[in-house]
């Protein structure tokens, strides 16, 4: 059975906070396990199941989010849309749909599948290790955002030049550049050769 939002949390042994579970993937993306978030992104980190979203509006800017200050993983820094991790058994679409809208309060329009791409990507800030497979999305934006403060520090569209001046001289997300670069076929596709990505 498929673990849902709200089965997807147990009580630690202390019955304090709830641990939240990802899902373990093979070389091929094959789920062979689960294991608590935390635990997978210590060092060595573990090989898990995620997902990255990029949302556009009509002219072609891309969305860019920096991550809240209070987040124990990668505070303050710009990355994509939205990223995340499937609960275990829930498909990475529908987790990139879910998640998107509790950060952002946006239902995303034309959604679509990117691919997928593998990394390893220690953050020298935290310490924890990105160790991915990522399911990759590329969508539209045309509601206004209503980012939760918890999740989200700021937001801003961007064209490709704008993002490449922001990179330059902003912190970035360890695997902002892995993911675009794998999703730019997808983002080229939907946005048209003039937006220039």
């Amino acid at each position: 059975m498929p673990i849902t939002p709200a089965t997807a949390t147990q009580s630690t042994s202390e019955g304090t906070a709830d641990a939240i579970f990802l899902e373990l993937v093979d070389e091929e993306g094959v789920t062979i396990g689960t294991a608590e978030k935390l635990a997978a992104h210590q060092p060595p980190g573990k090989l898990h199941r995620a997902f990255s979203v990029f949302l556009f509006d009509e002219h072609g800017r891309l969305l860019l989010q920096q991550r809240a200050l209070g987040k124990y993983h990668s505070p303050g820094v710009w990355s994509n849309t939205c990223c995340g991790h499937p609960y275990p058994g829930e498909a990475p679409f529908a987790a990139a749909a879910r998640r998107t809208f509790e950060e952002l309060r946006v239902s995303p329009s034309l959604l679509a599948e990117a691919g997928t791409v593998r990394y390893n990507h220690p953050d020298p800030a935290s310490g924890l290790v990105e160790q991915e497979y990522n399911h990759l999305f590329v969508g539209m934006v045309q509601a206004p955002l209503a980012p939760d403060p918890e999740e989200v520090e700021a937001t801003v569209f961007v064209t490709a030049a704008e993002l490449a001046e922001r990179h330059a001289q902003d912190p970035f997300s360890a695997w902002f550049m892995t993911v675009l670069d794998a999703a730019r076929p997808a983002i080229r596709e939907l946005t048209g050769p003039s937006a220039g990505w």
